[in-house]
Protein backbone atom coordinates (compact mmCIF):
# COMPACT_ATOMS: atom_id res chain seq x y z
CA UNK A 1 0.00 0.00 0.00
CA UNK A 2 2.82 2.42 0.85
CA UNK A 3 4.37 1.78 -2.56
CA UNK A 4 1.07 2.60 -4.32
CA UNK A 5 0.64 5.83 -2.36
CA UNK A 6 4.23 6.83 -3.12
CA UNK A 7 3.79 6.15 -6.83
CA UNK A 8 0.55 8.11 -7.03
CA UNK A 9 2.38 10.99 -5.37
CA UNK A 10 5.15 10.74 -7.95
CA UNK A 11 2.60 11.01 -10.75
CA UNK A 12 1.52 14.35 -9.34
CA UNK A 13 5.01 15.80 -8.96
CA UNK A 14 6.35 17.35 -12.21
CA UNK A 15 10.04 17.38 -11.28
CA UNK A 16 13.23 15.40 -11.70
CA UNK A 17 13.42 12.69 -9.09
CA UNK A 18 16.63 11.68 -7.41
CA UNK A 19 16.08 7.98 -7.99
CA UNK A 20 16.84 5.11 -10.35
CA UNK A 21 14.23 3.27 -12.40
CA UNK A 22 13.98 -0.24 -10.87
CA UNK A 23 14.50 -3.09 -13.34
CA UNK A 24 14.25 -6.80 -12.51
CA UNK A 25 16.73 -9.01 -14.37
CA UNK A 26 15.62 -12.62 -13.90
CA UNK A 27 17.97 -14.11 -16.49
CA UNK A 28 21.43 -15.63 -16.14
CA UNK A 29 23.23 -12.96 -18.16
CA UNK A 30 26.38 -14.57 -19.52
CA UNK A 31 29.30 -13.19 -21.49
CA UNK A 32 27.89 -14.88 -24.59
CA UNK A 33 24.34 -13.69 -23.91
CA UNK A 34 24.60 -10.47 -21.85
CA UNK A 35 21.77 -8.34 -20.54
CA UNK A 36 21.52 -5.34 -22.89
CA UNK A 37 21.17 -1.97 -21.16
CA UNK A 38 19.36 0.55 -23.35
CA UNK A 39 19.71 4.34 -23.00
CA UNK A 40 22.95 4.17 -20.97
CA UNK A 41 22.64 7.69 -19.56
CA UNK A 42 19.16 7.07 -18.07
CA UNK A 43 19.47 5.99 -14.44
CA UNK A 44 18.38 2.43 -13.67
CA UNK A 45 18.66 0.11 -10.69
CA UNK A 46 18.95 -3.43 -12.03
CA UNK A 47 17.97 -6.02 -9.41
CA UNK A 48 19.32 -9.53 -9.92
CA UNK A 49 20.71 -12.61 -8.17
CA UNK A 50 23.97 -14.46 -8.74
CA UNK A 51 23.40 -18.22 -8.81
CA UNK A 52 26.87 -19.64 -9.34
CA UNK A 53 28.09 -17.58 -12.30
CA UNK A 54 29.07 -13.98 -12.92
CA UNK A 55 26.58 -11.74 -14.70
CA UNK A 56 27.40 -9.69 -17.78
CA UNK A 57 25.78 -6.51 -19.07
CA UNK A 58 26.27 -4.79 -22.42
CA UNK A 59 26.00 -1.10 -23.22
CA UNK A 60 26.16 0.25 -26.77
CA UNK A 61 25.92 3.84 -27.94
CA UNK A 62 26.37 5.41 -31.39
CA UNK A 63 27.49 8.66 -29.75
CA UNK A 64 29.68 9.75 -26.87
CA UNK A 65 27.89 9.36 -23.53
CA UNK A 66 28.24 9.85 -19.79
CA UNK A 67 29.06 6.55 -18.10
CA UNK A 68 28.10 5.69 -14.54
CA UNK A 69 27.95 2.35 -12.71
CA UNK A 70 27.79 1.41 -9.06
CA UNK A 71 27.13 -1.76 -7.08
CA UNK A 72 24.77 -2.02 -4.11
CA UNK A 73 22.88 -4.68 -2.20
CA UNK A 74 19.56 -4.50 -0.31
CA UNK A 75 19.87 -3.78 3.41
CA UNK A 76 17.59 -6.08 5.37
CA UNK A 77 15.80 -4.69 8.44
CA UNK A 78 17.41 -5.66 11.77
CA UNK A 79 20.26 -7.38 9.93
CA UNK A 80 23.80 -6.05 10.23
CA UNK A 81 25.45 -8.45 7.79
CA UNK A 82 25.48 -8.25 4.03
CA UNK A 83 27.08 -9.75 0.95
CA UNK A 84 29.80 -7.87 -0.91
CA UNK A 85 29.91 -7.69 -4.68
CA UNK A 86 32.39 -6.41 -7.23
CA UNK A 87 32.17 -5.25 -10.82
CA UNK A 88 34.49 -4.71 -13.76
CA UNK A 89 34.12 -2.56 -16.87
CA UNK A 90 35.45 -3.73 -20.25
CA UNK A 91 35.59 -2.35 -23.76
CA UNK A 92 34.13 -4.07 -26.82
CA UNK A 93 37.11 -6.46 -27.04
CA UNK A 94 36.81 -7.34 -23.33
CA UNK A 95 39.92 -5.36 -22.46
CA UNK A 96 39.71 -4.22 -18.85
CA UNK A 97 38.96 -0.53 -18.33
CA UNK A 98 38.43 -0.57 -14.56
CA UNK A 99 37.96 -3.12 -11.78
CA UNK A 100 36.09 -2.39 -8.55
CA UNK A 101 37.01 -5.31 -6.30
CA UNK A 102 38.43 -3.65 -3.20
CA UNK A 103 37.96 -5.73 -0.05
CA UNK A 104 38.99 -2.68 1.97
CA UNK A 105 36.16 -0.54 0.59
CA UNK A 106 33.83 0.54 3.40
CA UNK A 107 30.27 -0.16 2.29
CA UNK A 108 27.80 2.28 3.82
CA UNK A 109 24.02 2.34 4.46
CA UNK A 110 21.78 4.59 2.38
CA UNK A 111 18.03 5.20 2.44
CA UNK A 112 16.30 5.57 -0.94
CA UNK A 113 13.53 8.05 -0.22
CA UNK A 114 11.14 7.28 -3.06
CA UNK A 115 11.33 3.50 -2.81
CA UNK A 116 11.34 3.64 1.01
CA UNK A 117 14.13 1.06 1.22
CA UNK A 118 17.64 0.81 2.67
CA UNK A 119 20.72 -0.31 0.72
CA UNK A 120 24.36 -1.04 1.37
CA UNK A 121 26.35 1.10 -1.06
CA UNK A 122 29.50 -0.36 -2.60
CA UNK A 123 32.12 1.05 -4.99
CA UNK A 124 31.12 3.15 -7.99
CA UNK A 125 32.56 4.25 -11.34
CA UNK A 126 31.71 7.90 -10.76
CA UNK A 127 31.10 9.97 -7.66
CA UNK A 128 28.02 10.47 -5.47
CA UNK A 129 25.79 8.54 -7.91
CA UNK A 130 26.87 10.77 -10.80
CA UNK A 131 29.03 10.24 -13.87
CA UNK A 132 32.53 11.70 -13.93
CA UNK A 133 33.59 10.11 -17.22
CA UNK A 134 32.62 10.45 -20.87
CA UNK A 135 32.88 7.24 -22.90
CA UNK A 136 33.43 7.27 -26.64
CA UNK A 137 30.76 5.81 -28.92
CA UNK A 138 30.96 2.03 -28.94
CA UNK A 139 30.13 -1.11 -26.99
CA UNK A 140 31.10 -1.76 -23.38
CA UNK A 141 30.58 -4.58 -20.91
CA UNK A 142 30.04 -4.76 -17.15
CA UNK A 143 30.76 -7.92 -15.16
CA UNK A 144 29.16 -8.39 -11.72
CA UNK A 145 30.57 -11.05 -9.40
CA UNK A 146 31.83 -12.03 -5.96
CA UNK A 147 34.04 -14.82 -4.67
CA UNK A 148 31.34 -17.48 -4.76
CA UNK A 149 28.99 -15.79 -7.26
CA UNK A 150 25.89 -15.86 -5.09
CA UNK A 151 23.43 -13.42 -3.57
CA UNK A 152 21.15 -10.51 -4.37
CA UNK A 153 22.64 -7.33 -5.79
CA UNK A 154 21.60 -4.10 -7.46
CA UNK A 155 23.61 -2.65 -10.34
CA UNK A 156 23.04 1.09 -10.70
CA UNK A 157 23.75 2.56 -14.14
CA UNK A 158 23.25 5.99 -15.67
CA UNK A 159 22.76 9.30 -13.89
CA UNK A 160 19.90 10.98 -15.76
CA UNK A 161 16.80 10.58 -13.57
CA UNK A 162 13.79 10.21 -15.87
CA UNK A 163 10.42 8.98 -14.69
CA UNK A 164 7.71 9.26 -17.33
CA UNK A 165 4.08 8.56 -16.34
CA UNK A 166 4.29 5.22 -18.19
CA UNK A 167 7.42 4.19 -16.27
CA UNK A 168 5.77 5.10 -12.98
CA UNK A 169 2.64 3.10 -13.80
CA UNK A 170 4.76 0.05 -14.62
CA UNK A 171 6.33 0.33 -11.18
CA UNK A 172 2.96 -0.53 -9.64
CA UNK A 173 3.51 -4.07 -10.92
CA UNK A 174 7.29 -4.27 -10.51
CA UNK A 175 7.84 -2.94 -7.00
CA UNK A 176 5.79 -5.51 -5.03
CA UNK A 177 7.70 -8.36 -6.71
CA UNK A 178 11.08 -6.68 -6.18
CA UNK A 179 10.33 -5.84 -2.54
CA UNK A 180 9.21 -9.39 -1.80
CA UNK A 181 12.19 -11.07 -3.44
CA UNK A 182 14.93 -8.71 -2.29
CA UNK A 183 13.67 -7.66 1.16
CA UNK A 184 10.59 -9.38 2.59
CA UNK A 185 11.57 -12.98 1.77
CA UNK A 186 15.26 -12.63 2.70
CA UNK A 187 16.45 -14.33 5.87
CA UNK A 188 19.26 -12.55 7.69
CA UNK A 189 20.85 -15.91 8.57
CA UNK A 190 21.40 -16.57 4.86
CA UNK A 191 23.81 -13.64 4.77
CA UNK A 192 26.08 -14.57 7.66
CA UNK A 193 29.59 -13.44 6.64
CA UNK A 194 31.70 -15.96 4.80
CA UNK A 195 34.29 -15.82 2.06
CA UNK A 196 32.20 -13.55 -0.11
CA UNK A 197 30.46 -11.27 2.34
CA UNK A 198 31.44 -9.22 5.34
CA UNK A 199 30.55 -6.17 7.31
Amino acid sequence: MLEIVALITLLLVPCRLLAHQPVLNEFESSQVNPYVIKDPEVSKAIFSTLNGDSHYYQISSPVEFRFYAGITTPKIDDCDVYQRFAFSVFDEDMKLIADFNDDAFEWWPWYEEYGKKWYWIGPEFGEKFKSTTQFQAGTYHIKVYNKVNSGNYVLAVGDDEKFTPLVILKLLFKLPKINKRFWSDVDCMSMIPGDNNDK
